[in-house]
């Protein structure tokens, strides 16, 4: 049986790609279709994703500054 390829680091991913592989786990938890550990998986790999996304999107914010009021 062939093993499945290690996924890619995330600290390897870009936004878009960390992002994108983040909404398609949401999609196969949302189905239903995966079993417990499976799903455990998945979550913790959602989780490190989103924490990616949104250490990009706060080095955006500070790379732009805080806007003038």
């Amino acid at each position: 049986m062939p093993s499945t390829p290690e996924p890619t680091p995330v600290a390897d991913l870009s936004y878009e790609q960390a992002r994108d592989e983040l909404a398609g786990i949401v999609g196969r938890l949302e189905g239903g279709q995966a079993g417990l550990e499976e799903s455990l998986g998945l979550w913790q790999r959602a989780e490190t994703l989103a924490a990616h996304c949104e250490s990009w999107l706060t080095r955006a914010e500070q790379s732009l500054g805080s806007p003038e009021e």
